[in-house]
């Protein structure tokens, strides 16, 4: 009860509260799409309440387990194997394809997405490997000793990308090389080999991504993909075809004004955005909520992400700080995806905004990962 004393309220009251959002806003979002499609107009908001409520529970259970449990180097070998690596590569034999990726496996009434554990897999598997080789990365004098030392992990991730962007994800493989340079940039590798090794990484992932390119390009760069850059590029030439949905985003956030058109009144999601629940949200959000409501939901997920970053700044343990660096990547980096999209300032990606769109393995990892982050906050406090 002690540990429970330490809990960061500067992180668990805003996810709470996005937590109530996020299911709010997905019944206002979904239940027309629901009831178009013969089901309950409830049906996504049940959903989204358990998810939530699995969230809450995983939250509170990595809190309160033994720091030690995530630094158990065989239990991280063994998610890796059977988490990320094997449901990576059975996706390519039996995903279920949903917007032109195979990207979920399904289980039952739910589908799995790999790559949202394959983040935090990453995150505490490079953490853990990156702190234990520490004192051996330090004394290192040449960029041949040293990639000896960490060549091995370096290309389990190489492998867990190269998976992530043959389905085709971009956008997931995009978070997952940056999580994984900014970790390395972070660790105590000597400055000197950190742009060397980074710009090692970027030589190998774009080598092989061209490799796919020439031999079998269809394998990685689908139509959809295509259609998608041009549609950012000139949405409203496109409007009938490949920038129909980002022209409606646009309509969206434009009738929304400062304070919206009211709660569960958007004109766009009835019909005009094909899943305004999942991918464009946000846009649902800034129609019926306006610019206000806007600042409330990015100022919340702001406010978790600079919180996080501040602990990374303020510890002066290397596994915490490399945990709390990499969850904030993973957060910021997935917003700005989502945002940047639904704006057309980048490519669609199909990445969700956190804790607010529609799913449960994002959400139930995304929970895991607040969880994991005030507990090494309060064992640190704890123990001083």
């Amino acid at each position: 009860m002690e540990k429970l004393r330490k809990i960061d309220l500067w992180i668990l009251i805003p996810y709470i509260l996005l937590l109530g959002i996020g299911v709010v806003m997905v019944y206002s979002a979904s239940f027309y799409n629901a009831m178009s499609t013969g089901g309950s107009s409830s049906q996504y908001l049940v959903k989204q309440g358990v998810f939530a409520l699995f969230g809450l529970v995983f939250c509170f259970f990595f809190f309160m387990l033994k720091e030690r449990v995530f630094k158990n180097k065989g239990l991280l070998g063994l998610l890796m194997l059977f988490l990320v690596i094997l449901p990576l590569i059975g996706l390519l034999l039996f995903g279920k394809k949903i917007n032109g990726a195979s990207a979920w496996i399904p289980i039952g009434p739910f589908n799995y997405q790999p790559l949202e554990m394959a983040k935090m897999a990453l995150i505490l598997y490079l953490a853990l490997v990156l702190t234990n080789k520490e004192s051996k990365l330090l004394e290192k004098q040449s960029f041949k000793t040293l990639w000896k030392e960490i060549q091995v992990p370096i290309l389990i991730v190489a492998l867990v990308i190269f998976l992530v962007i043959i389905q085709p994800d971009f956008g997931g493989a995009a978070i997952l090389s940056l999580i994984t340079l900014i970790l390395v940039s972070s660790s105590s590798i000597p400055g000197r080999f950190i742009v060397g090794l980074n710009s090692l990484l970027i030589v190998v992932l774009t080598s092989a991504i061209t490799f796919i390119l020439k031999v079998q390009p269809a394998a990685i760069v689908k139509k959809y993909q295509f259609q998608r850059f041009m549609a950012m590029l000139h949405p409203f030439k496109l409007e009938q075809t490949a920038g129909n949905q980002l022209v409606n985003s646009f309509y969206a956030i434009s009738n929304g004004g400062l304070f919206g058109v009211g709660l569960g009144n958007s004109i766009q999601k009835r019909g005009y955005l094909p899943e305004p629940h999942t991918d464009f949200i946000l846009a649902i959000i800034s129609e019926e909520l306006g610019l206000f409501g806007d600042i409330i939901v990015l100022g919340l997920l702001a406010l978790i992400v600079f919180r996080i970053i501040l602990l990374g700044m303020r510890t002066k343990n290397t596994y915490n700080s490399l945990v709390y660096y990499g969850v904030a990547v993973m957060l910021l980096a997935q917003i700005v995806l989502n945002v940047g999209g639904l704006l057309g300032l980048i490519p669609l990606t199909g990445v969700t905004l956190p804790f607010i769109s529609y799913g449960g393995s994002s959400l139930l990892i995304l929970s895991a990962a607040m969880g994991i982050v005030m507990n090494l906050e309060a064992t640190e406090l704890f123990n001083k």
